[in-house]
């Protein structure tokens, strides 16, 4: 039992070369229910009416969390480096809003 906690499994991970290359996405809504947390990543571009979901991620609420701290370090890592990222009080635009009633999931 001792042996395995000083040799922890490593996980081999690979990465498609069309997903490698990555989606950019400049909004982002979250959503949740008691068994999971969906993140879709929009782009939003100025002038258009709609804007369709680049990306969809669904995870387990204990990934979302442990996804929030991996976050949270590597923004605390990057303003260390780099300064503080200022997060402006301006909304995208003004007319840029969701009806109450129906979220894009």
């Amino acid at each position: 039992m001792d042996k395995d906690k000083n040799n922890p499994q490593k996980i081999k991970i690979e990465i498609d070369e069309k997903i490698g290359e990555g989606t950019y996405a400049n909004f982002a809504v979250v959503t949740h229910s008691l068994a999971e947390f969906i993140l879709d990543f929009i782009r939003v571009l100025p002038g258009a009416m709609k804007h369709k979901v680049k990306s969809r991620i669904i995870i387990s609420p204990v990934h979302a969390k442990t996804f929030c701290n991996a976050l949270q370090d590597n923004i605390k890592k990057f303003e260390k480096k780099y300064g503080e990222i200022k997060i402006s009080n301006q909304k995208i635009s003004p007319a840029f809003k969701f009806p109450k009633d129906k979220l894009p999931n």
